[in-house]
């Protein structure tokens, strides 16, 4: 739920830099695509290359977007058979994020799976995401390809590479925050090229079985300091749900 007000707060009292709100983002895409990375980046403002594939974690983290403040929960999916058992995140998240990393045609095939999921669930805003442009000399899925898939989905494309800029990363969510918060209606597509190939067939789901999210109330915090040590600013603290830590 994005706009949540804090308790024991009048929604009339609250003005739009006061009032703290909510959103919560989903990152779907193939193992190995870089969504951890993206994640941490984002959270940390560091890059760490390797993760273990096989966890799915949620972090929690305030944020000042645009004069506002926010809490932004960050779910990193571990799907290791392609969107099944989605329930869990389809009815949590605000915004998705679907990844695929540039320099993989799979997991760019990967993903549209994802983007035929959401839209068979209608499920909005969604942001498709190319990662690793530090790669793009081995680049395999194209700039127009994308944005002609993004264009059929009605969903906004972006390129970023998670172990380069930070600032490109932040834009990254905090347009995904951005368009939580406006809706459905203010998307802008991606303009749509045309391009002489199959549209991929929409995939066969299984029925999806929920799987609860740990209670808040089990949660570890973890103060991560910042890159520079003699930096007097205070440490981002970081909500982890789940058993993902960052040293």
């Amino acid at each position: 739920m994005f706009g949540k007000v804090k308790t024991g707060q009048s929604t009339a009292a609250a003005g739009p830099d006061s009032s703290p709100s909510e959103c919560n983002v989903v990152l779907l895409g193939m193992m190995g695509c870089g969504k951890s990375a993206l994640t941490v980046k984002f959270l940390t403002k560091r890059f760490i290359s390797e993760y273990d594939p096989l966890l799915e974690d949620v972090y929690s983290s305030e944020q000042v977007v645009d004069q506002q403040l926010v809490t932004v929960r960050v779910m990193d999916t571990c799907d290791q058979e392609g969107p099944v058992n989605s329930e869990r995140y389809l009815s949590w998240g605000s915004v998705f994020l679907v990844v695929y990393s540039i320099d993989s045609m799979e997991s760019f095939k990967r993903c549209q799976l994802y983007l035929h999921m959401l839209s068979l669930h209608q499920k909005s805003p969604i942001i498709l995401l190319g990662n690793k442009l530090d790669m793009d000399p081995y680049r395999q899925v194209s700039r127009s390809e994308a944005e002609s898939v993004a264009s059929c989905h009605g969903c906004v494309f972006l390129e970023v590479s998670s172990c380069l800029d930070y600032l490109a990363v932040q834009h990254v969510f905090f347009e995904a925050v951005r368009r939580a918060r406006r809706g459905r209606s203010y998307l802008v597509p991606a303009v749509c090229v045309s391009e002489d190939r199959a549209a991929l067939p929409p995939p066969s789901f299984t029925t999806p079985c929920f799987k609860e999210l740990p209670a808040p109330a089990t949660a570890k915090l973890v103060t991560v300091k910042t890159s520079r040590a003699q930096s007097k600013r205070r440490a981002t603290t970081l909500t982890l749900l789940k058993g993902f830590k960052i040293f």
